[in-house]
């Protein structure tokens, strides 16, 4: 019987190479959720308010208060609703829709790292 040479041998990577990209969604041309916006709506979640938030990411409140607001906008429902201050202060929390997005948005984000790894996998370099 004739034995056939193994041809198909794994192809050998150089060290240090790697497949990137980064993951955000829009809509209508507008960024509707991308990494640091997941991250803001952890830091809502943890610190219930977006001011806390906000300073926990060393970012001024408007600007945290812009991207809620944008996510709000192009949300089929709001992602954070806020309570007005008092004597206690006001506050913010993630809603049911706000969760459902982050663990998507980590879905998706696994699936594209997976992705990554497998054409990182098929270079010849």
């Amino acid at each position: 019987m004739k034995k056939h040479k193994k041809t198909d041998k794994p192809k050998e990577i150089s060290p240090g190479y790697h497949c990137r990209a980064r993951i955000w969604i829009e809509k209508d041309g507008e960024t509707f959720v991308g990494f640091g916006r997941i991250v803001l709506l952890e830091k809502i979640a943890e610190h219930g308010s977006i001011s806390a938030a906000a300073k926990a990411m060393k970012m001024s409140y408007k600007h945290a208060w812009d991207l809620v607001d944008s996510m709000n906008r192009n949300a089929r429902s709001p992602l954070v609703v806020k309570s007005t201050g008092g004597k206690g202060g006001g506050g913010a929390v993630i809603t049911e829709a706000g969760a459902k997005r982050i663990q998507e948005f980590y879905d998706m984000h696994k699936r594209l790292t997976e992705f990554l790894r497998k054409e990182t996998d098929r270079l010849s370099l």
